[in-house]
């Protein structure tokens, strides 16, 4: 059987941005846990603010290739930081183009039957508690299926050794079980 595919990504595009070091550490920890993890950084597809003239115009490229990655995944891992307790205006953008109609394929169709887990780190002491569950609900509405229990990474900037291992053993665990429970899941719905 073939590993599940994981497509992993942070709602930041800043460069040393917390949350990306925390998608690619779990990424990392999914391949060593049984599972096929890609890591994208959002920077490398920059997309304009959704619009529907835009749209009208046709599908903007980076556009169609985030629908290809994206279709080529069963699960999503996403590391949300968190604007003024909400997620980022870039998380929101590049899911709200992801999850236009285009060709035969209906608006929502990219994302049904497949699986989500969030975490979020944040310098401050609440680590993006308060975008967590609005994550949750908007890719519910998406259609995916979200594990509960998201990983909180507070202080996270002095979190990670200079490995880019988490300095906590018992956070790491918690990342570990996340990442498990979404192998673990996607093994037993995608055989």
């Amino acid at each position: 059987m073939t590993a599940p595919k994981i497509l992993v990504f942070a709602g930041s595009a800043r460069e040393g941005s917390l949350n990306k070091q925390l998608a690619k550490l779990a990424a990392k920890r999914i391949e060593a846990l049984g599972g096929q993890a890609t890591f994208i950084d959002l920077k490398a597809y920059p997309c304009p603010l959704f619009d529907e003239d835009i749209e009208a115009q046709g599908m903007p490229e980076n556009v169609l290739k985030l629908r290809e990655i994206l279709a080529d995944h069963q699960a999503l891992l996403i590391a949300s930081p968190e604007y003024n307790g909400f997620i980022t205006p870039l998380l929101k953008n590049t899911l709200d183009w992801l999850s236009r109609p285009y060709g035969d394929t209906p608006g929502l169709k990219l994302f049904a039957g497949k699986w989500a887990a969030l975490v979020a780190a944040s310098p401050g002491g609440l680590g993006g508690i308060r975008a967590l569950p609005l994550g949750q609900q908007l890719l519910a509405n998406l259609s995916l299926t979200v594990l509960p229990q998201p990983l909180s990474l507070p202080k996270a900037s002095s979190a990670f050794s200079e490995g880019g291992e988490l300095i906590n053993e018992a956070v790491g665990q918690r990342l570990d079980t996340l990442c498990q429970r979404l192998v673990d899941v996607l093994a037993v719905t995608h055989r």
